[in-house]
């Protein structure tokens, strides 16, 4: 990582912050998601958006939300749930639960099952115990 790399997303977060946008989202959505670049071990986003894929957690209100990252790479524990999605192997990763505006979303990739959507919620409770 480098200080460029924080650089180019600080670019990217100003726009988002700027464009002021607001999408209308629901529970169990998966996302395409600016998570922008962060330190440590806190997932980062991918590509020259700094996104990946989130799950809508918990609706706070309009504006805000509850996300948790998703990965395509294996994982076991309590820490992932694993799920299928467009006939794939997705994994929640639920430690790096995050609140997140709206305006972080950019393209709506789809709904989980009402069983998949389940999976991750349960898989949370498990983790927090």
């Amino acid at each position: 990582m480098t200080e460029n790399d924080f650089s180019e997303w600080m670019t990217v977060k100003d726009k988002l912050h700027k464009s002021g946008a607001v999408t209308k989202f629901s529970e169990g959505q998966i996302w395409w998601a600016a998570l922008g670049k962060n330190i440590g071990v806190e997932i980062n986003g991918k590509h020259e958006d700094y996104s990946r894929p989130v799950v809508i957690f918990k609706k706070l209100s309009h504006l805000c939300f509850l996300a948790i990252p998703l990965t395509s790479q294996p994982h076991t524990g309590t820490w992932y749930a694993e799920f299928n999605f467009r006939g794939k192997p997705e994994y929640a990763v639920l430690s790096q639960i995050r609140m997140m505006s709206v305006s972080r979303l950019y393209n709506r990739m789809g709904k989980l099952s009402t069983g998949d959507f389940k999976k991750i919620q349960a898989g949370f409770r498990k983790l927090i115990k």
